[in-house]
């Protein structure tokens, strides 16, 4: 059942990343995440969603929150997340991080990448 609900976020998630959505000059960093990335992450501190929540992930080490089963490359991913490591996995989650559960094809618009990572910046980290 959960293979069954990763397959079907993929295929969102990849018919959304495809649709041409235009430019970040037409929406800001939280309207691209709620189009993105919101269906599978959460913003709140410690509420996970299918995937781990976005709450601090500037700065946060990649596989650490201690409340997510994350794939074995992601918890030995030498990452710390910031602005250029961001950009670098939503562009191409697979290419980045080889064998990592993420089903996206990522945001191919750099200007929406940088428009979500400046949003993705303001989150405040959870207890």
């Amino acid at each position: 059942m959960k293979s069954a609900a990763c397959a079907l976020a993929g295929l969102c998630l990849w018919t959304l990343a495809t649709a041409g959505a235009g430019t970040a000059e037409a929406a800001d960093g939280a309207q691209l995440f709620r189009k993105y990335c919101s269906v599978c992450h959460d913003t709140e501190p410690r509420k996970n969603k299918l995937c781990p929540s976005l709450a601090g992930v500037i700065g946060r080490k990649a596989g650490s929150l201690d409340n997510y089963s994350y794939s074995p490359a992601m918890q030995h991913a030498d990452i710390t997340w910031d602005a250029k490591s961001l950009d670098k996995y939503l562009a191409n989650p697979r290419a980045f991080i080889p064998n990592n559960k993420m089903l996206f094809v990522g945001v191919k618009s750099a200007e929406e990448r940088h428009a979500i990572i400046d949003y993705l910046a303001t989150l405040a980290p959870g207890s």
